[in-house]
Parts: C-alpha cells; structure tokens; sequence
C-alpha cells in the first residue's frame, strides 16, 4: 500500500496522488553490512507491516534443506510489526533559498535539460510549492510541454504560467524563462526562440520566491516533495533580472561549455555541476546557494555539447576529465534510492567462536494467513587476529548485488523460486526496480546500485533454472563448493569480493585463494590485489566462469558499487554510449575488463567465451589425460569414458551456462579487428587440461561479437604456472561446484589440485554415488 501524498498534478491546481513516500507490503530487510569478523555486530534494517520472529542460523550441509543449518539465534522472540517508508527520487535540495519575502522585479531561470520521460508534470528549477506557496519554476506539463511561472509566492494564481512548445524525448534543451517586472511581461524560450509569453493589462501583484525551498529536479506540494524530473540537467542558473534575447542567443551558442558572467550582480545561483561525483553541488555565484543531492542521481553523462557515441570503444587515450567539449551534466530519475536510510531493528553479535561461512537471517512472519521467511544473507568472516586457515573461499557477493532486479520482490510463501535476470514479481506498491541488467523505470541506464537495500535474489533457496532443473548462479550455486569442502574436512575462510577490495592484502598468508561460482562483477583494487598475491607466490583454483567480466568501482561513503555495462548483445545498457562509462568514482574507462587495462587472461589465464541455458550444460572432454593434476595424489582413470565433470545423464553438469578459454581458443574475429583494438598473444605456460566444444556454437569473439562456429569453444580447463609467479587451477565453468557431487572423477580432480596449490588434503574424503539427476534433494 502506498502512504497517500497529494502532489500536484499540474500547477493550475489539479492535485493527483504521487508517490514520494511508499509503504511497502509485508516484510522487507536488509544489513548493514555483507560480512563480519566473528565477535561482532551486524545490524538488520527492517520494515514490516505484521509482527515477526527473527533468528540466526548458520547454512548447513544440505543446500536445499533448512533442517540442516546450524542455528546460531533460535527465532523465539516476537517483534512487533514496524513499518518503515522509503523516499525514491533524486534531485537537488537548496536550503538557501531566494528570500522568500524579497519582493522581485525581475527574474530569469535558465537550464539546459535532456528529459527521459514527458509525462506527468515534472519540476526542474523551482521554489514551489502547491497551493499556498507558489513561488517561480521551469516545469515540464503533463504533454511535455515546457513551463514557467513566476507567482506572488502564495496562493497558486493561474496567471503565473507560460506555456511552451512539447520537448523531444532524450534530446538536449535549453530553456529560459524571463520576466521582466516593469514590463508586467513574462515569457519561455526554447532553443534560442522566444516560444511563448504573456502581457498583462494591469500590474500584478507583488512577485515573491516564497517560502518554500529551492530544488533543482522537482517541486512540492504542502511541503511534501515530489514530481521529480527524469532526465539530465546542466547548467541551472538564476538571475534576478531579465536576459535579452541577445544573451540568451549568447549561452545558447556556448552549449553549455561556459559559465554565465560570476561578476554579474543580479547572478543568484549558478551551479556548474562540474563535481562530477558525490552527493553535493556547489553554487558559483557569490550567494552560497550549495545544493545536497538527494538520492544521488547519476554524474558522468556529459553536458549539452557531447555526443557520447563519438568516443571510441577502444580510444585508450581519451580522458573524460581534459575533453573541453564534454561539459557537465547530472542524471536524475525518480525512481533512484540506493539507501533505504531505514533505522536498525535488530542488532546480532556474531559470537566470537562462529565458524566462518554463509548465514542468513530469517524472519518468520505471516501474510495473508500464510508462513513466510524472509531471509538476509551474510558472510562471517574469520574473527580479527585469529590464525588464517591454508584456504581462502571467495563469495562473489557483487554479482549477488547486480542481479537483484527487485530488491522490493513481492512476498511469496515459497522461498525456493527461481529468480529470473530481470528479477521477481515486484511489492505492490511499486517500488523501484533495476540493476545491472535492468534499466530505470524511465530508461535511464542503470550505472549503479545502492549497498543499503535489501537483497532477496541472494537467498539460500533462489534458483536460475526452469522447475525440475535445480541450477543456480548466485549464492545457492556457491554453496555446492561449501558444503563439499566442509564435508572433505578442509579448512577454509569465507570471504566476499568487498572484502578483498577494500583490502587487497587480505590474500596474504594464504596458501590459495578458491574462486567459486559466478565471480564476473571485479574492481582494479581486487584485480590488483590478486595478481599482487600470485606474483608473490600464492595460488588459486577458479571454480567459477565468466570470471572478472565487467569492472566495477566502490564508493564506501555513497554506499554504492559502479558498473557501466556497454553493448546490449553482452548485457550492457540499451541506451548507453561509450562516452558515458566512465566512473564517477574514479574518472577511469568502464565496461569489460578487457577494455579497462585488467584483462583477466593475464591473471587467471581466461576469458569469456559466452553463455547459454542452465537447462543446457555439458560435461568436459579430456584433452590431457596424463597430466599431473589428474594423476596424483589420486588417480583418475578415464579408460571407462573421456568426459567428465558431471553426471552420466540428466543435468546436473559443470559446463554452463557462462564459460571461460583461453585467447587460443577464440574464434576469429566475426569482422574486421575494431579501431584502435588488437588481438592479444596468449602468455606462455598455459596447459589445456580439457574442455567443452560444441558443434554449431554460438561463441564471441575477443571483441564481444556473437558469431555461429562449425565448432566452438565453450569451455577450457586449464593449469598454469604464470611466468610472472603464481599457480592457477582454472576450471572456466560456472556449476563447477553444482557437480562436484555428482562425479567423483571431478571430486578426485579437486583433491588434486588443493594438495598441489596449497599442500591440503582432505580429512575425510568421501564420494558419494551417482546421483538421480531428476531429484535435487538427493543432493548435499
């Protein structure tokens, strides 16, 4: 259900219902952190409509079964219900204001603007506020017509507005309202064209700002914001007198590349929003008028004069930050929140003889006369200034967080479901919906999401696969290679990837690092960090695919993770544009790692080859049968069959349903080699071990181009000794853990290589029988 807010559906005083604050059905959490050292607090942010019990436990050693979790908080307590509002949209909050009785003899509003939506009315510089304190704006109507209204500062007067011509959807603007107060005359200008205006017979009253606060990106009404603009903006800027039409044809032709006159007197604000990250926007002019950017919007899009698809994909050189055509722009939409800023409910000491591992935090609650169980995963680390275990076990927690489409999902009362790319149903309520596969309502690309927001695609029983399959590529796929380790005997210390990017010489003192599942979301820290730890002599087992595929930037004090995806054939964003992927974090080249300086062929060996269906996975074909890894400590025959790597039928197989070769094994290139890109040499050392080829494959080349092969590489699996240091285990296939159960030919396989990586041997290894492909329960 929605908290109702009337917000004005248009200036002239048609209120309509908006939605600046919702009320979220049922239960939703989340933690304020993804993991924590044994011994100390995490703390669950909860809104809830009905009372709940909440507990601890600890995932056990059977994937789909809840019995088998060690409880850590037993759920006895009953909470009461809690309901906790979330407040989507981004725009800019002014709290030094024009002063709101300061009578005003003359104003102009001038912005450039690229609206992503033209419908309903949307406010883009104001101090409004419908009905009692209607000041002066730049809106959008709700045909996407462009507004300006300069009123008395109270009660809404109908007279007050000009209406202008409808704007082009996702196309640059430049729009200026001029009143010129002894003139009694006020008019819109679009384009450098005087579009419309008005002549009053008899003098107004007395125009004031108003009380009311000044926003850029939205207005108000009773003092609720809302109408929030979706779109970009560059170069707001206000001036108590009127501009001519001589100088308006003047900032017209700059396209936003140059500031208005700072000695101006009559400059009230000017923000050239030039930050280019963070949450502020600082004025120019002399009056201090600095703004707070709620909800963060999005920078790094460029001004008026940049034509983002003029950059190209492989130009190295271009520098975003010495172009001095780009300009400034910043991106809002409102649907933005990547902080639900909700209070914590419950605090949880990890006791400090937890085991390291995955937990979840459950809440058990009922809903519409049915049990739920709402559950928050997270990650104990080993406790601080205990001794490492020989294993280090990565989480590839930042693909959990860029497949959570519907961090709002809908209650269900099954919490095994399959949770498709795009994400579940959404609440009811219809809160935002997006990720890194998933644009914003209004199609803004997704360039980032928020690390205070509940992430229920994490979920011990989310699945990736059609009823009957089983298969997983989030956090239930990794814990196939859990429960497997701990059932061996091994020793190991559960990490995630923000732990290791926020400290890179975390690896140390590790004999090997295991790579698990569906590792593609990686920082240049994290990168970094592990070829710092091979080159010093460390080791590690890649059990995942599509590894280290896009790079990703972390803003700790945002809370947010960065990623701009470009090219819709590999999942990138519709209507991105090279020029715009570069990160507000950082400044630096977004996209695939490849094309960022850290391709992952140069750490760990491979690259993606592509993807198909998790219903479609295959097995390995031998290709050296008497390697080492295969021959020692344990042998491994192969005289019965030369495939591997999954069970004898069903689905239940390693290779899919992304893969990971060698730079050997690539296609060639579909087309001519792009401008300004080549073709990589391979490093030397590589040992091919085996892998997956399929007639008629649809694969990409090293240029991300899909193309139809006679036969194609899907798969390799490969040792490597790297001339720079280091050891790599490299099994290039994403449910390499998911049949670790299911052939001990492959359970044999990773003895090997952990004895041979690290110098560990199972305490208690065990294989178990063929399992029946069509009964997942029969499963660890």
């Amino acid at each position: 259900m929605l908290v109702c807010v009337s917000i004005a559906s248009q200036p002239v005083g048609q209120a309509a219902a908006a939605r600046s604050a919702i009320e979220l059905q049922g239960l939703h959490a989340y933690a304020d952190r993804e993991s924590v050292p044994a011994g100390e607090i995490i703390r669950f942010h909860v809104s809830s409509q009905v009372p709940y019990r909440f507990g601890v436990s600890r995932l056990g050693l059977r994937v789909d079964d809840r019995a088998s979790d060690e409880t850590i908080l037993p759920p006895k307590k009953v909470f009461p219900a809690r309901v906790q509002l979330i407040h989507p949209g981004s725009y800019v909050r002014v709290k030094n204001g024009l002063p709101a009785d300061a009578e005003l003899t003359a104003l102009t509003l001038e912005c450039w603007v690229r609206p992503w939506k033209l419908s309903p009315w949307q406010g883009i510089l104001t101090q409004h506020d419908y009905p009692d304190r209607c000041g002066f704006g730049l809106f959008l109507d709700a045909e996407g017509r462009a507004v300006f209204s300069i009123g008395s500062g109270g009660a809404f007067d109908e007279k007050s507005l000009v209406t202008g011509p409808r704007l082009n959807l996702r196309q640059w603007h430049h729009l200026v309202g001029v009143w010129d107060g002894t003139a009694k005359a006020a008019a819109i200008w679009v384009d450098g064209k005087r579009a419309a205006q008005w002549h009053g017979s008899e003098l107004l009253p007395p125009r004031k700002a108003g009380p009311s606060g000044l926003r850029i990106g939205a207005y108000s009404e009773r003092g609720v914001t809302g109408r929030f603009f979706d779109g970009d903006i560059a170069m707001p800027a206000i001036y108590t007198r009127a501009l001519s039409g001589e100088e308006i044809a003047a900032r017209l032709a700059k396209r936003g590349l140059e500031a208005p006159n700072l000695n101006d007197p009559a400059l009230a604000a000017f923000w050239p929003l030039a930050e280019e990250r963070g949450a502020t926007v600082a004025d120019a002019s002399r009056h201090g008028r600095d703004g707070e950017i709620v909800n963060l919007g999005t920078w790094m899009i460029g001004g008026p004069s940049f034509d983002g698809s003029s950059v190209g994909r492989y130009d190295t050189a271009y520098d975003p930050r010495t172009d001095p055509s780009r300009g400034h722009g910043l991106r809002l939409a409102s649907d933005d929140l990547y902080d639900c800023g909700w209070e914590a409910t419950e605090v949880f000491r990890v006791p400090k003889n937890a085991r390291s591992g995955l937990y979840a935090a459950w809440f058990q609650f009922e809903l519409e006369g049915k049990p739920h169980r709402y559950p928050v995963t997270f990650v104990v680390n080993k406790a601080k200034r205990a001794a490492k275990a020989p294993l280090a076990l990565m989480c590839s927690s930042t693909t959990w967080r860029a497949y959570g489409g519907t961090p709002f999902a809908k209650n269900v009362p099954d919490e095994t479901r399959n949770w498709p790319t795009g994400g579940q149903a959404n609440d009811p309520a219809n809160p935002p919906a997006y990720c890194f596969y998933r644009d914003h309502a209004n199609g803004q690309p997704t360039y980032k999401l928020g690390l205070r927001m509940p992430w229920p695609v994490a979920g011990p029983g989310v699945r990736y696969s059609a009823p009957g399959v089983g298969y997983s590529h989030l956090m239930r796929g990794e814990r196939f290679t859990h429960v497997w380790l701990e059932k061996q005997g091994y020793d190991f210390d559960v990490i995630t990837n923000l732990d290791l990017h926020r400290d890179p010489e975390l690896l140390d003192g590790y004999r090997a690092l295991i790579i698990n599942g569906h590792d593609e979301y990686w920082s240049a820290k994290m990168y970094d960090g592990l070829d710092r730890y091979l080159k010093n002599g460390g080791a590690a087992a890649v059990l995942s695919g599509n590894t280290m595929f896009w790079r990703i930037s972390v803003d700790d004090a945002l809370g947010t993770i960065e990623c701009r995806k470009y090219g819709p054939n590999i999942g990138g964003r519709a209507l991105a544009s090279v020029g715009e992927i570069y990160h507000s974090a950082d400044g630096k080249r977004g996209s695939l790692m490849r094309n960022c300086g850290h391709p992952p062929w140069r750490n760990i060996g491979l690259e993606c080859s592509g993807w198909w269906g998790g219903a479609n996975n295959g097995v390995y074909t031998v290709a050296a049968p008497k390697h080492f890894l295969f021959q020692k400590p344990e042998r491994i025959s192969f005289a019965d069959r030369v495939v591997f790597g999954g069970s004898k039928s069903g689905h239940r197989r390693a290779c899919g349903h992304e893969g990971d070769i060698r730079l050997s094994s690539y296609a060639p290139p579909t087309g001519p080699i792009p401008a300004g890109a080549f073709l990589p040499t391979e490093p030397s050392g590589i040992e091919t071990m085996a892998s997956l080829q399929r007639d008629n494959a649809r694969v990409l080349d090293y240029f991300a181009r899909f193309g139809q092969q006679k036969t194609g590489t899907l798969v390799d699996m490969i040792y490597w000794e790297r001339p720079q240091g280091g050891k790599v285990f490299n099994a290039g296939a994403i449910a390499f853990g998911w049949a670790l159960d299911a052939d001990p030919k492959l359970a044999k396989l990773l003895r090997n290589v952990l004895y041979h990586l690290a110098g560990v041997t199972a305490r208690t290894p065990y294989d178990l029988p063929w399992l029946d492909p069509d009964n997942e329960t029969k499963g660890p």
